[in-house]
């Protein structure tokens, strides 16, 4: 503790040290910040500013902060309501939403995205009026994650306008024709009217439609095709990038694993980048949307075909540690990096995950690495000594916290005794014998003595 004055200092004049100083110093900190003028950023950044919250059931209490809070202390409030009764965050906020100013409408609007549901679309709808666009573009993409609500049954319409099924060639393919202009119905329903440089208009609003419009669109107007088969089919005119972008999008902010397992594709395909992701980020965005069970043999199996120099956004998505078939092809990765001659530092960004993220199990296969292997003529000079020295690093760190697990497991509680065992049916049960009579004398001792004695 004594030193927490110190890195309150540091942190203060390097922002960079912010987030793990205040992480590691936990609500001492925040005592610490009420005390000296110079370490109130620690409040700023703590949500509430390290403040008890109310009861979500008191409500004279909630009221009273929500009206008198700093901004923290409000957000804070509103999301803790948000997760544990909705609605009344929900009614907290419009009670108030026309006195907010635009920045903080823009903040309390995206608190609702956690228990967000159909019960907001009222509300949702009223701002799209908003006389903030980024507040209107923000309810636009919350109530198109709501597919039942009226806006996105409004960007259906408006995308199936443009997108439908051509029976007249050899075989079935997709036609597009972009919307010819942005109206006003579509402004208020959040599409962008003008496009960042080097995009086409119609192109722009091609792709904010159908990235708002429901997914369960697709199967009908497209002849009652699954996804997989959806996004097979050939798109004319060379519309299908623009095309399978907006459904990586759409199935991004729908956390739709159907449709995000569609547009991935195979893991070993061709740079893995699927018929709709083009990028990285893309392809971590969509494994968000599958169990992760399956994003990690996804994974595996793109790090099993194209190795890991491109696989570090992909791992940092995985849940930790790390599925057994992921923990090998990570080791085997390395393992053939190595092999190759190449120095570990292009991998370091990988090793760091590795030592935080790596099943402490895997240890045994990675202590076979550990010996410095014969260089090839056409390795990097001292190459293998130092992939040695980082995977005694990586075993050292996994030894660790094999050891911090076992000491931060509880004991086992003791197995419950086993009941006697059952006398056999067939045996007789032999009569109880009584003790014998004890002598008089027997008997006096063991009484209490009188008063008189």
């Amino acid at each position: 503790p004594q030193a927490l004055p110190a890195l309150l200092d540091a942190a203060r004049s390097r922002t960079d040290l912010r987030p793990a100083a205040l992480a590691f110093a936990g609500p001492r900190a925040l005592w610490l910040a009420r005390l000296n003028p110079d370490w109130r950023f620690a409040l700023r950044a703590a949500p509430g500013g390290g403040a008890a919250l109310p009861d979500a059931q008191d409500a004279e209490a909630v009221a009273r902060l929500w009206q008198e809070g700093l901004f923290a202390e409000r957000a804070a409030l509103l999301g803790a309501l948000r997760d544990r009764a909705p609605a009344r965050g929900r009614e907290l906020l419009e009670s108030t939403w026309a006195t907010e100013r635009a920045e903080d409408r823009l903040m309390f609007l995206d608190s609702l995205r956690t228990g967000l549901s159909d019960a907001d679309e009222p509300f949702l709808e009223r701002a799209l009026g908003d006389r903030s666009r980024n507040v209107r573009a923000t309810a636009a993409e919350l109530l198109s994650a709501l597919p039942d609500s009226a806006l996105a049954g409004r960007m259906a319409v408006r995308a199936t306008a443009c997108v439908a099924l051509d029976r007249m060639g050899d075989a079935p393919a997709i036609t597009v024709e972009a919307p010819p202009e942005c109206d006003p119905g579509m402004e208020r329903d959040g599409v962008a009217a003008t496009p960042p440089a080097g995009r086409g208009e119609r192109s722009w609003w091609l792709g904010q439609l159908v990235e708002a419009a429901p997914l369960g669109t697709w199967p009908e107007r497209l002849g009652g095709r699954t996804a997989e088969e959806i996004v097979a089919l050939p798109v004319a005119d060379g519309w299908q990038g623009e095309l399978h972008a907006a459904w990586c999008r759409a199935a991004v902010r729908q956390r739709d694993p159907s449709w995000s397992r569609a547009l991935l594709g195979s893991p070993s395909a061709p740079e893995a980048g699927g018929p709709g992701a083009v990028s990285l980020a893309e392809r971590a965005k969509l494994l968000a949307a599958l169990e992760p069970a399956e994003r990690a043999e996804w994974v595996a199996g793109f790090i099993a075909t194209h190795g890991l120099s491109e696989a570090f956004q992909l791992l940092g998505g995985c849940a930790v540690p790390w599925a057994p078939p992921l923990g090998r092809a990570v080791v085997d990765a390395l393992n053939i990096a190595r092999d190759a001659g190449s120095y570990p530092w292009s991998f370091s960004g990988v090793m760091g995950l590795a030592e935080r993220c790596l099943d402490p199990a895997e240890t045994v296969r990675l202590e076979a690495l550990l010996a410095i292997p014969d260089e090839r003529e056409d390795a990097a000079p001292g190459a293998g000594g130092y992939w040695a020295e980082a995977f005694q690093r990586l075993v050292t760190t996994l030894r660790l916290r094999a050891a911090m697990t076992r000491e931060l497991t509880p004991p086992a509680p003791p197995a419950p005794l086993a009941p006697p065992a059952p006398l056999a049916p067939h045996a007789p049960l032999a009569p109880p014998t009584l003790p014998a009579e004890p002598p008089p004398a027997a008997v006096a001792v063991a009484q209490p003595p009188d008063a008189a004695g």
